[in-house]
C-alpha cells in the first residue's frame, strides 16, 4: 500500500510543479501590471517636467524650430485673433516695464505663419530667452534711494544634474512649485518697507526699497539671485550698476543655514551686512563677526528644550530621524550625548533625501518607502524630526505611498517633535493627502508678535490686473487652485481666478493671516536696518553727505560703514517689543518683556542687553519691562500667563464633591455593618460564643467601633465652631474606649488560663471587674488629655491659603499640635500593649480564645496609623482630613472585621460548634 502511494506521488508530481510554475508566472504578471499601472501617473509627471525642461532650455534655433514644428507648441501658440490679441497685450505692459515699445504689430491679427514667426521671434530676442536663459517669474521689487536685498526660499523646482562635460545653462521650468505660506515672508517685508517709508521721522528725504530673488532650493541659483542684487536690475554683470536707485545697502536671508552660508559667501567680500532668519549654526565657525546678524535664537538652545520636553512626559524609547547633510549630523551628534546622559534611548536613526535634481527624484521615492516602514514598523512612539522647510512635504510623500500599497506597514499614532527649521508647507498637489498622522506633532516655534495693520495689509493685496508671471500670480493660483485667462502657462486647473478671493478663506497651511515667527524675525531684521541707517544718517559722516548732496549722492555706498551702527542698533518695534543684537551678532531677547517676565540683566553687557524670565511661582507682573514680579495677595493666584491676579474659590472636604461622597458611604456602610453585629450578639446573648471573654466588653467593643465609624462624619463638610473641637476628641476618646476594650479582653484570656492551674492566687481577679476597671482606667486617662486640649488650645475653623495654588481651604485647625499627637500618642501605647499581650495569649488553649482575632486586628490597626503618620505630614489642604478619615475607616473596619467575622461565621454557618458540649468537650481534650 505504501509502495503504491508513493509511486503515485512520483507520477504526478511533474505535472504538480507545472502548475505551481504557471501559477508564479501568471501572479508575477499581474503584480508586474499592478505596480505599472501604479507608477504609469507619477511616470508621466515626471517625464512630462523632464520633457519641458529639455525643450526650453535648447538654444533659440531650436525652440523657434520646435515652435513650428511640433504639434504641442503649434497648439501653444493658437492662430485665433482673440488669443493673439491677448498675447500682443501682455507684451506691451511686459515691455513697460523696461521703458521699450512694440512695434510693427498690424491692427488686425490674421491667421497666417509670418505673424506667428515674428511674435516668437519677439518672444526670443526681447525676452532674452537665447542659450542659456529662462523663463523666470518676475520677483518682488520696490524702487528707493536705498534696497534692501532678500532671498526667500518660496519657489521649488528641480533641475538636471551636472556633468561637467559642457557649459550649464540656466534652469528652465513650466510649472513651478510655490510654497504657498512662505509668501508671507516677502510680504512682512514690503509691510515693513511700508511703514518706514510712511515714518518721515526716521529716513527723512530718503525712500526705501526692496529687492527680493528666490533660491528655487537649489545651489546654483541662490548664488545667481544673490549676483543678482549685487548688478543693475534685469543685468546678471557683477559689479557694474549704472542707475543710482538700486544701491544694496542688505540683505535679508535665507531660511535655511546652507542657504545663508551661500549668500554669506558672496556678501563678505562686499562686507554688506546680512541679516538671517533661519538656523545659523553651520557658519558660526566659518563666519563669525563679518557680516552675519542672526534674528533667531542659537539652534543649540533647541536642543535643551527638547531635552526637557522628552523628559518631562518620560519618554525613554525615541527615533530620531534628521536632514541627510552636515546640519542634521551636527544635530545628531548634539542630542546622542545628551540622550545618553539622561537615559533615553534611541530605537532608530535615519537620513531625509534632499532631492534637486531629477535623476534623484525616483531614489528619493523608493527611500521614502524604506523611511515609512522604519518609522511605522519601530516600537518607538515618539519620533524626533529635524529638517527644513522642504522635509514635511516628504515625509507626506511617504504617507501617500502607504495608502497605495507601496509599503506594507500600516500607518500608526506616534508623537513627533519638529524643531524651529521645519514648517507645515507643502504643495498645491498635496492638498488633499492625507495629514492626519502629523496631527498632534510638537514643534518649536520661533517667538513672533502681530504688529499693528499686518493683519489688513494682507487682506489689501490683490493679484496685478497685468499678465505674465508675476509672484502674486504664481502665489494666487496655486493658493486658489485656480488660473488666470491670460496666463502664460497652463496649469491644469478647472476654475479661473477673478483676483477677489479671500486670502483669510485658506487653510492655515497654505497661508497664515497672522504673522509667523519668520515673518516676525524678517520684519524686524528690516527695521533694524533702518534705525542703523538712521545711525547712520544722524552721524557727522551723514550729515557731510548731505550737504554734498550734489555732488555726490547720498549713501551710495553704505554698506560696510552700516556695521557700527547695526551692532549698536536698540529700538521698540511697533508691537512694541524692543530688538537689540549682542556682541555674537544675534539678536538679544531683549525685547521688551511681556507681562508675565521680568528683565534679568546679562553680564559682560550693555544695560539695554537683558534678558526675560518668566516670573516664579505666585507671583505676577501686569506691565512690560518691570525690573521684579510682584506677588499676588493671599487669596489670589497668577494666572497661566503670570500678568493677573486671580481670586481664588473657597474649598473643603464636601459631602457632595466625589471623594466626600465615597468616604460618606463607608461611613455609613460600615455603621451600618457594625450595627448588625451588635443587633445579632444581642440576639444570641445565651450562647457560649458571645459570653465568653466578658460580653459586656463586647458589647462596649462594637458600640466604640459603630461610634468610631460615625465620628468620621465629623470631618466632612463646612468646618465649623461646634464640629471642629468634637472631631479630634471625639476621635481620641472613642478609639481609646475601643482599644482599652481589646486589652481587657486580651488580659481576661490571660488571667482565665493562670487560674486555673493548681495553687493558682489569680483566681479572685477572674470576674468582670477586672476588665471593667482597665476600661475606664485607660479611658480616663485619654479624658483627661482631651480636657486639658480643650481648656488649653481646641480645634478652631481656620483658613489654609498656602495648600492649593488656586483654593483657599476651610479647614479645622487642631490647635495645640502638641497636644495632638499626645493624643494620638496614647491611643498608639494603647494599641502596642494590647497587641503583645495579645501576641503572647495567642495559642492559650481555649474554645473561644479571641487572643490570635486580636493579634490580627491590632496588627491591621497599628500598620493603619504608623503608615498614617507620614501621610500626614506630606499632605495639605483637604487632602489632610481624607488621609485622617481613611486611617480612621480602615482602622475601625480592621478591628471590627478580624475580631468578629470569626464569631459570625460560627453563628451563621456553623452553630454546631456553639453550644456548651462542644465547650466541655474541647475543654477535655
Amino acid at each position: 500500500m505504501a509502495d503504491g502511494t508513493s509511486a503515485a506521488d512520483s507520477d504526478d508530481s511533474p505535472v504538480t510543479r507545472g502548475e505551481i510554475s504557471s501559477l508564479l508566472q501568471t501572479l508575477e504578471k499581474n503584480i508586474a501590471k499592478q505596480i505599472r499601472t501604479e507608477l504609469k501617473p507619477i511616470k508621466e509627471q515626471i517625464e512630462t517636467l523632464t520633457t519641458s525642461i529639455q525643450q526650453v532650455a535648447k538654444t533659440a534655433d531650436t525652440a523657434l524650430e520646435a515652435a513650428i514644428t511640433t504639434h504641442e507648441e503649434f497648439k501653444l501658440w493658437k492662430t485665433s485673433e482673440k488669443w493673439l490679441k491677448g498675447k500682443v497685450m501682455t507684451l506691451e505692459n511686459r515691455l513697460k516695464e523696461h521703458n521699450l515699445k512694440l512695434c510693427g504689430v498690424p491692427e488686425k491679427v490674421e491667421e497666417n505663419q509670418d505673424l506667428k514667426l515674428m511674435l516668437i521671434d519677439w518672444l526670443v530676442q526681447e525676452l532674452n530667452l537665447g542659450e542659456g536663459s529662462s523663463l523666470q517669474i518676475d520677483y518682488a521689487y520696490h524702487e528707493g534711494d536705498l534696497i534692501i536685498g532678500g532671498i526667500s526660499s518660496l519657489i521649488y523646482a528641480m533641475s538636471d544634474e551636472m556633468d561637467f562635460k559642457e557649459a550649464p545653462k540656466d534652469m528652465v521650468f513650466d510649472m513651478p512649485f510655490v510654497r504657498t505660506s512662505h509668501y508671507q515672508h516677502v510680504l512682512a517685508m514690503a509691510f515693513a518697507v511700508k511703514e518706514i517709508n510712511e515714518n518721515l521721522q526716521l529716513l527723512p528725504n530718503v525712500t526705501l526699497g526692496f529687492h527680493i530673488q528666490d533660491t528655487y532650493m537649489n545651489e546654483r541659483e541662490t548664488y545667481c539671485g544673490t549676483i543678482q542684487l549685487l548688478s543693475t536690475k534685469n543685468k546678471l554683470i557683477p559689479n557694474y550698476k549704472c542707475d543710482f536707485q538700486n544701491n544694496l545697502i542688505a540683505v535679508v536671508g535665507g531660511a535655511e543655514a546652507k542657504t545663508s552660508l551661500y549668500i554669506a559667501t558672496v556678501l563678505s567680500i562686499y562686507k554688506i551686512p546680512q541679516l538671517t532668519y533661519g538656523s545659523a549654526s553651520i557658519m558660526n565657525e566659518s563666519f563669525s563677526g563679518l557680516s552675519m546678524y542672526r534674528m533667531v535664537p542659537d539652534e543649540a538652545q533647541q536642543y535643551k528644550g527638547i531635552l526637557q520636553l522628552i523628559l518631562h512626559f518620560r519618554w525613554t524609547w525615541i527615533g530620531l530621524i534628521a536632514v541627510d547633510d552636515e546640519r542634521g549630523e551636527r544635530f545628531v551628534q548634539a542630542l546622542l550625548p545628551l540622550f545618553s546622559q539622561n537615559g533615553i534611548c534611541v530605537a532608530f536613526q535615519h537620513k531625509i533625501l534632499q532631492v534637486s535634481m531629477i535623476s534623484y527624484y525616483f531614489g528619493m521615492m523608493k527611500q521614502g518607502w524604506k523611511d515609512y516602514d522604519i518609522v511605522m514598523k519601530s516600537k518607538a512612539n515618539t519620533v524626533v524630526l529635524f529638517g527644513d522647510t522642504g522635509s514635511i512635504s516628504y515625509l507626506r510623500w511617504g504617507v501617500k505611498f502607504s495608502t497605495q500599497d507601496y509599503t506594507t506597514a500600516k500607518p500608526k499614532g506616534k508623537v513627533y517633535i519638529m524643531t524651529t527649521q521645519m514648517d507645515f508647507a507643502s504643495y498645491y498637489y498635496q492638498r488633499n493627502w492625507d495629514n492626519r498622522i502629523l496631527h498632534g506633532a510638537l514643534s518649536f516655534m520661533v517667538h513672533t508678535n502681530e504688529p499693528p495693520g499686518f493683519h489688513q495689509f494682507l487682506q489689501s493685496r490683490k493679484p496685478l490686473r497685468t499678465g505674465g508671471r508675476d509672484l502674486i500670480r504664481e502665489f494666487w493660483e496655486q493658493a486658489f487652485l485656480c488660473q488666470f485667462s491670460d496666463s502664460l502657462v497652463e496649469k491644469g486647473f478647472n476654475k479661473n481666478c477673478t483676483g477677489e478671493e479671500k486670502l483669510e478663506s485658506l487653510p492655515g497651511d497654505v497661508f497664515e493671516m497672522s504673522m509667523t515667527g519668520t515673518s516676525y524675525s524678517i520684519y524686524n531684521a528690516v527695521w533694524a536696518v533702518a534705525h542703523a541707517l538712521h545711525g547712520l544718517y544722524a552721524s557727522p559722516y551723514g550729515h557731510r553727505k548731505m550737504e554734498n548732496r550734489k555732488k555726490y549722492h547720498l549713501f551710495s555706498r553704505p554698506s560696510w560703514q552700516l556695521h557700527h551702527f547695526l551692532k549698536r542698533v536698540s529700538f521698540n518695534n511697533s508691537a512694541g517689543e524692543k530688538i537689540s543684537f549682542d556682541t555674537s551678532g544675534e539678536v538679544a531677547t531683549g525685547e521688551s518683556c511681556l507681562p508675565g517676565f521680568w528683565k534679568i540683566m546679562k553680564e559682560a553687557e550693555p544695560f539695554c542687553c537683558y534678558g526675560c524670565k518668566s516670573c516664579p511661582e505666585g507671583k505676577i507682573s501686569d506691565q512690560k519691562d518691570l525690573d521684579e514680579c510682584t506677588r499676588c495677595r493671599q487669596d489670589q493666584y497668577p494666572n497661566m500667563g503670570k500678568n493677573q491676579c486671580i481670586p481664588k474659590y473657597v474649598t473643603f472636604l464636601s459631602h457632595e464633591e466625589p471623594l466626600g461622597i465615597t468616604l460618606v458611604t463607608f461611613a455609613l456602610s460600615f455603621s451600618s455593618i457594625a450595627l448588625l453585629v451588635l443587633g445579632v450578639f444581642i440576639k444570641h446573648h445565651s450562647t457560649p460564643i458571645v459570653k465568653a471573654n466578658n460580653r459586656d466588653l463586647t458589647y462596649c467593643l462594637l458600640i466604640c467601633l459603630l461610634l468610631c465609624f460615625l465620628c468620621a462624619l465629623l470631618f466632612i463638610g463646612q468646618p465649623q465652631l461646634v464640629s471642629c473641637p468634637l472631631q479630634q476628641t471625639m476621635f481620641g476618646m472613642v478609639f481609646s474606649v475601643a482599644i482599652s476594650c481589646v486589652l481587657a479582653k486580651t488580659v481576661m484570656v490571660v488571667l482565665a488560663f493562670l487560674s486555673i492551674q493548681p495553687g493558682s492566687s489569680l483566681r479572685k481577679w477572674v470576674g468582670k471587674r477586672v476588665g471593667n476597671s482597665i476600661v475606664i482606667s485607660c479611658s480616663l486617662f485619654q479624658a483627661a488629655l482631651c480636657f486639658a486640649w480643650l481648656a488649653t488650645s481646641p480645634s478652631f475653623p481656620d483658613v489654609d491659603m498656602h495648600s492649593e495654588t488656586k483654593a483657599v481651604v476651610l479647614e479645622c485647625n487642631v490647635g495645640s499640635v502638641t497636644m495632638f499627637y499626645c493624643v494620638l500618642g496614647y491611643m498608639g501605647f494603647l494599641a502596642i500593649v494590647s497587641f503583645v499581650v495579645a501576641f503572647l495569649s495567642r495559642k492559650l488553649p481555649d474554645s473561644f480564645n479571641e487572643a490570635k482575632f486580636i493579634t490580627f486586628s491590632l496588627l491591621v490597626f497599628c500598620s493603619v496609623w504608623i503608615s498614617f503618620v507620614p501621610t500626614y505630614l506630606s499632605t495639605k489642604g483637604k487632602s489632610m482630613v481624607a488621609v485622617e478619615i481613611f486611617s480612621i475607616l480602615a482602622s475601625s473596619a480592621g478591628l471590627l472585621g478580624c475580631i468578629f467575622a470569626p464569631k459570625c461565621y460560627i453563628i451563621f454557618l456553623r452553630p454546631e460548634l456553639n453550644n456548651r458540649e462542644h465547650l466541655i468537650r474541647r475543654k477535655g481534650k
